[in-house]
């Protein structure tokens, strides 16, 4: 089944009503919705990235009705939230701004397996995209906090090709297995004057985690001369692969941070291929566990 939307409709409605395996086809134009997508199979096609924008704009500091602050969970633009779900040729934001004030300010969720992006556009500050699983510890902490698709556990993979990612801090963070391919990576200017592109979460039986293939790290005009970090450990062992993939001036010569305050340094899986003098001594190590996607 083929679904047309335009900006006037609401898209909730539609992801809700629509049958597993329906196409919905965007028309150009910005819709300014907060959304759950809980059907599975489905696919999502927009005019274009620069002509389709999902846009919302809460951030973790906002207070909630029931009186508590958001919480970086609750912040998201459009949270994926079914298998299967394909989505080509639009973009996700989060327009919320100021994160050194606001907190953390999620454009896009995925907390759901057999996830596909390809041809988009996600752009936020902090914490742009979230892939799932949460943290194991977060999942029991968040019951009866977050909704309960939003808690799922399990193995989750995700594909994104051709995408453009943007944000500041932690900008592509938690546990799922995600592949990116061929997508430029860029960073944005930020207040504190300082930032990290991804914080994986993965426990420690996972062995697949986050792998960059052949993206292009950049960012625009005004971040400071080595001022990004690749990666930073959200919890003890995050893996994050980069492979063939080209950088800009604004990224560390250290290229990878243990985060403040912790000993990740001994545990974090990280790879560089081909490798790139002047990185931090423990990247590169335990290589019989290299990622397998």
């Amino acid at each position: 089944m083929i679904i047309r939307v335009t900006p006037g409709d609401d898209l909730q409605a539609v992801f809700d009503t629509a049958p597993a395996g329906a196409t919905v086809l965007l028309a150009p134009g910005i819709y300014r919705q907060k959304l759950m997508l809980s059907t599975p199979d489905l696919t999502l096609v927009g005019s274009g990235a620069e002509e389709t924008v999902i846009v919302w704009d809460d951030h973790a500091k906002k207070p909630h009705p029931i009186g508590w602050e958001y919480n970086t969970f609750r912040t998201y633009t459009l949270a994926v939230c079914a298998d299967g779900v394909t989505m080509k040729n639009l973009a996700v934001a989060n327009d919320a701004g100021s994160p050194e004030k606001k907190g953390q300010e999620v454009a896009l969720s995925v907390v759901a397996d057999d996830f596909t992006m390809e041809n988009c556009r996600l752009t936020s500050t902090q914490d742009t995209l979230f892939l799932g699983p949460l943290p194991s510890d977060l999942i029991g902490r968040y019951e009866g906090f977050l909704l309960d698709p939003l808690r799922r556990g399990g193995e989750m993979r995700q594909t994104f090709r051709n995408c453009t990612i943007e944000g500041t801090v932690d900008f592509i963070f938690g546990c799922g297995n995600a592949r990116f391919e061929n997508c430029e990576i860029r960073s944005l200017r930020d207040a504190r004057n300082i930032g990290y592109i991804a914080a994986p979460a993965h426990g420690l039986r996972q062995k697949d985690g986050f792998c960059f293939r052949g993206c292009a790290i950049t960012c625009e005009e005004g971040v400071a001369e080595g001022s990004i970090w690749l990666a930073r450990p959200w919890r003890d062992y995050g893996i994050t692969r980069f492979e063939n993939c080209t950088y800009g001036p604004h990224i560390a010569p250290e290229g990878f941070d243990k985060w403040s305050g912790t000993h990740r340094d001994r545990t974090a899986r990280f790879w560089e291929t081909p490798p790139v003098t002047g990185r931090v001594p423990w990247v590169n190590r335990e290589t019989e566990n290299k990622v397998r996607l």
